[in-house]
């Protein structure tokens, strides 16, 4: 497979260098090549986005501090390349200024590594494209100057590194056009193990029984390293326990009581920490006195922790103490003035007290004690918690006009109080006359164009330094307007107000001027010159007529606009007939007349009900009739019942739009004689008030209808209309609930009215009855302790008012309420599936009263108390449900109990379940890829999990079509995979790492064209000609390198 690969590079330098040479005649055919290399983890996207992020990369919202967090990631690792189409280095259209994609880590070279080359990332996006220099320990490097030091892309490579001359601190700087920002600190330290000193060590002879140091004296060496001790012979090591300890701060071996077992060589063995070098000390004999055994006596602490710890929050603690003694004493710990946290953990025979996760609350003074017989000893020290900076308010990119004034803030928490500087374009930004700087709030005063560049807000604390980066833009133009304004000719009525619009575009704001004619127009009471620059005009009138010229002006130049008014008539609507009553099967038209200015034209529009009408859809009902320029007629044929309603006429001008509206009734033919002088109405409710109106009607039409006679109230009945719905619900143990509609008020028939509830158990024969005295009531409860859950009841509602009782409604059965469950629920399970997801399942005893309507399961961490848990439930019968959302690698405690309307049942006895690893954070990296036809070859480089990740089980390749949303996905559990690719078009790839805590970091996507036929690599070439004043080419080569065979 490499040499493959080996050939189709070359065939691809080839090709590529033959076809410039021909673009280019009389070129030697010579070449010199540069290779571009990009850092693979970034994403394509980051170069196509229009938005400004200012705190996009993890660098700008990281920490530089004197940690070398993750340093055994960075000192091995081949640089990336990848493929990088011409498409998207010309998708950019807004100029902006520079922005970290990625800023150099913090790093640990190993002196005897093999590979000899140390990479810094650095890589920004900005349009232009950015240029790049980097600083050490505050001073540019001269890259020309050093055959040692090579650009790439942005990123500085070191051959052949040296400590005395390369470790430090660097920053990358980016420029373009708009200014330049830095990057935080990232710091390059060696990694190396030194040999002891060869000299025989003498030998330590003591007493039996009395305590013993023996001392390591470690080599040089960076950074930490591990101490164990060798008993005689390697790999003999020392055991620790509660008599022997191995401090890991000193590396000494402490032994509180020397036994005759004792005796013996010892040799301290190291292990650096990055290179995993180890190197072995000379060794130490430990012999006996022959002058009798040691006796008793008080502890005495030989190892402890500092009287002042300092730990970064979210780290694990630390804290040793050991004591020499005879009795062996034993240690215990306290945190004084507090309890000691309930995650501390001891090891070592207690003589380390570890605290994992330390928080602020965590702070405090700490307390050893040494305790035997013969006495005890106690040591005290401060543990100090500490936050790195963390931003809570940061900097938006801004644009300003010249002149205005320009107020920044940055804010930040952190422990202690972190403090503000300001850079700007890479360089100290200092107080000055327009300039002030105050608790990281920056203003400038009235900006102009050389404020104009990239700034940067440090929030730093003796710990740790956060960036934060903002673009400001100073605006400063000739007045220009936009084409949508240019010349344009208004129409209004008289009486109208006016806006002629006049909005040019230009920095700073320009002084706006009108002319009416070749007259500067002076404001009045009816002609204003609006804040944005626009002229308004009320109450329009005929001399208001003419040419209108706008004119904006700043420092930077002029421009103007013309507009045309022109003053008409206001244009009048007459709608006859004003209200029509017609019956059913008539015919009517509604005439429609404009009197409107004679030079504009006019259209007619007829609504029914405010909606347009459809001419096409009415079956032949409506039909608009136009008998001339000004005037409109709407005929409608066949009345019906829905065509009664409001008609409007719109009438509409180039100057005004003006519209009327008439109302038709539409009615049956009445069914009372016209000889008639009354009549009776029948079949009315019972205690009801109403009101009656006559209308007479004849051949010719009908007349406006009578005033309304006075109101009336029928007489009182006995209610004819029981309760609908009568029905059950739950309720508690020995309850029955009864519940119903409620009777509406017409039909209540009279004052006093209520409800009669009756019921009996079901096959007795006696009803027993209850009065509910509210009308509104819909529900009564019944509660007798003798009554068993579920019992059936036969049960009624009827209705009573004062003039007596009304009918029952139809007999239903209803049973008493079971109440609320009564057992727990068994066999409760809890099943961690991934780094926030826990299946709980569970069963149900059926035999058990309280019928569960559901189940509620509460959670909680293994260190918070069951009152803080939180709870999720179910419905009907389910016996499972999944928790999402949990915190990963955490212990949770889980029950389970069921409830209902009733109330809840007992809950489970608690389990326990953790949830697993996170996925792996790292994407995976260097990815390289062959097209063949519709053939994708990809390989990459593993994804090597930290710690507190899962364990990678394989891989998933995701790949779709451009524009669509659905990936198509293959598993793998190698680091290469063929993709079939089927149709014609473009195509995304993306790779992640599989872990049972789920998907890992997808890997920077892949755009991959599909073709019919033909063989596309990334290994081919992308070529570039920059032209100098000697004429001479350098042809810059885009290449995908594989560095190992796959």
């Amino acid at each position: 497979m490499w040499l493959s690969w080996k050939l189709l590079l070359f065939l691809s330098l080839t090709g590529c260098l033959s076809d410039y040479s021909e673009a280019v005649p009389g070129l030697p055919t010579s070449y010199a090549a540069i290779l571009r290399i990009k850092s693979g983890s970034s994403s394509l996207a980051s170069f196509n986005s229009k938005n400004r992020p200012r705190l996009s990369s993890p660098s700008l919202g990281g920490v530089s501090s004197p940690g070398w967090r993750g340093a055994t990631q960075h000192y091995h690792s081949p640089t990336n390349l990848y493929h990088f189409s011409e498409t998207f280095k010309h998708d950019e259209s807004v100029d902006y200024g520079p922005v970290f994609v990625q800023e150099p880590d913090d790093m640990i070279f190993p002196t005897d590594s093999e590979e000899k080359k140390v990479s810094l990332n650095c890589q920004a996006r900005g349009n232009p494209t950015p240029t790049y220099r980097w600083l050490r320990n505050g001073t540019e490097i001269n890259i020309e100057s050093d055959y040692r030091f090579s650009l790439i892309e942005g990123s500085l490579i070191i051959t052949n590194p040296s400590e005395t001359k390369d470790s430090g601190q660097y920053q990358c700087l980016t420029t373009n056009m708009f200014g330049s920002i830095l990057s935080r600190e990232a710091v390059l330290q060696f990694a190396y193990l030194g040999n002891f000193s060869g000299r025989t060590r003498s030998a330590v002879s003591v007493r039996e029984g009395q305590g013993v140091v023996l001392m390591c004296s470690p080599p040089l060496h960076s950074p930490e390293i591990i101490y164990s001790w060798v008993f005689n012979e390697f790999p003999s090591f020392v055991a620790e326990d509660s008599r022997r300890f191995i401090s890991q701060e000193t590396g000494n071996l402490y032994i509180s009581k020397v036994q005759t077992s004792d005796v013996g060589s010892y040799i301290c063995l190291v292990k650096n920490t990055v290179t995993n070098a180890r190197v072995l000390s000379p060794p130490t004999p430990l012999t006996l006195r022959n002058d009798g055994a040691m006796g008793e006596y008080e502890p005495k602490i030989e190892v402890h922790f500092p009287y002042t710890v300092t730990a970064a929050r979210g780290t694990t603690v630390k804290m040793e103490c050991f004591a020499l003694g005879n009795p062996v004493p034993t240690i215990s710990w306290r945190k004084v003035n507090g309890h000691n946290p309930s995650k501390a953990r001891l090891r070592k025979s207690q003589a380390v007290l570890e605290i994992p996760n330390v928080q602020l609350e965590d702070s405090g003074m700490y307390e050893c004690k040494a305790e035997n017989s013969r006495g005890r000893n106690v040591f005290r020290g401060q543990l100090q918690v500490y936050t790195y900076p963390h931003w809570v308010e940061k900097l938006n990119d801004t644009q300003l006009d010249s002149g205005e004034p320009l107020r920044w803030e940055c804010k930040a928490t952190g422990k202690p109080r972190p403090t503000y500087r300001w850079l700007k374009n890479g360089a100290p930004l200092w107080p000055q006359s327009r300039i002030e700087m105050i608790n990281g709030v920056l203003m400038i005063h009235s900006v102009n164009v050389s404020d104009a560049g990239m700034y940067q807000c440090l929030a730093e604390n003796k710990y740790g330094t956060i960036y934060a980066s903002a673009e400001l833009k100073v605006l400063a133009s000739a007045p220009t307007f936009p084409l949508n304004q240019m010349r344009k000719t208004i129409i209004v009525t008289k009486g109208q107000e006016v806006v002629i619009e006049c909005k040019p575009e230009a920095s700073p704001k320009p002084t706006i001027t009108w002319k009416k004619g070749d007259k500067v127009l002076r404001e009045n009471k009816r002609i204003t010159i609006l804040p944005h620059g626009s002229l308004r005009i009320l109450n329009a009138s005929k001399s208001d007529e003419g040419r209108y010229l706008c004119q904006g002006v700043n420092v930077f130049g002029s421009a103007e606009i013309i507009a045309s008014l022109s003053v008409k008539d206001p244009t009048r609507i007459e709608l006859t007939p004003k209200k029509i009553e017609l019956t059913v099967g008539e015919s009517i038209v509604l005439s429609c007349k404009a009197i409107h200015d004679s030079t504009m034209d006019v259209t007619f529009h007829w609504t029914l009900n405010g909606q347009p009408i459809d001419f096409e859809k009415e079956g032949g009902h409506f039909e608009s009739i136009k008998a001339q320029a000004s005037s409109a007629d709407l005929m409608i044929r066949n009345i019906l019942l829905m065509h009664a309603g409001r008609y409007g006429c719109r009438v509409q001008t180039a100057a005004d739009t003006v519209s009327d509206e008439t109302e038709l009734l539409v009615r049956v033919p009445d069914l009372i004689s016209g000889d008639m002088e009354s009549a009776m109405a029948v079949e009315l409710n019972p205690w009801v008030e109403y009101e009656f109106r006559v209308v007479a009607t004849n051949k010719i039409g009908t007349g406006d209808p009578s005033a309304p006679s006075r109101v009336i109230r029928t007489n009182e009945a006995v209610p004819k209309t029981p309760p609908a719905n009568v029905s059950g619900r739950s309720g508690r143990r020995h309850e029955l609930v009864i519940a119903w509609e409620p009777v509406s008020e017409e039909f209540q028939s009279g004052e006093g009215f209520g409800y009669i509830v009756a019921f009996r158990p079901n096959g007795t024969r006696g009803w027993k009855e209850k009065m509910v005295t509210s009308s509104d009531a819909s529900k009564f409860i019944y509660r007798d302790e003798s009554v068993p859950p579920l019992t059936p009841f036969e049960v009624k509602v009827g209705v009573y008012n004062n003039k007596g009782d009304g009918p029952f409604s139809p007999i239903v059965v209803i049973c008493s309420a079971e109440g609320e469950p009564t057992a727990a629920p068994i066999d409760v399970k809890a099943t961690s599936l991934s780094v926030s997801e826990i299946l709980v399942a569970w069963k149900h005893i059926k035999e058990s009263l309280g019928r569960p309507q559901g189940f509620e399961v509460g959670y909680w961490k293994d260190m918070q108390q069951e009152e803080a848990a939180e709870k999720v439930k179910t419905e009907g019968n389910e016996s499972s449900i999944l928790l999402t959302g949990l915190e990963g690698n955490t212990l949770y405690h889980l029950t389970v109990r069921a409830y209902n309307a009733a109330g809840y049942g007992p809950p489970s006895t608690a389990v326990h379940a953790a949830t697993k690893k996170s996925p792996p954070s790292q994407a995976p990296g260097n990815i390289m890829w062959i097209q063949d036809g519709s053939h994708v070859s990809l390989g990459w480089e593993p994804v090597r999990p930290l710690a507190n990740e899962s364990d990678v089980m394989g891989y998933k390749v995701l790949f779709r079509q451009e524009g669509q949303s659905n990936s198509q996905v293959i598993e793998t559990q190698k680091t290469s995979a063929v993709v079939l690719l089927p149709d014609v078009g473009v195509y995304i790839i993306e790779v992640c790492a599989v872990s049972e805590g789920g998907d890992g970091t997808a890997s920077p996507q892949i755009r991959v064209p599909s073709f019919s036929g033909g063989k596309v690599t990334s290994a081919q070439c992308t070529l570039h000609v920059f032209s100098t004043s000697s004429s001479s080419i350098t042809l810059l080569l885009a290449l995908m390198v594989p560095s190992t065979s796959w």
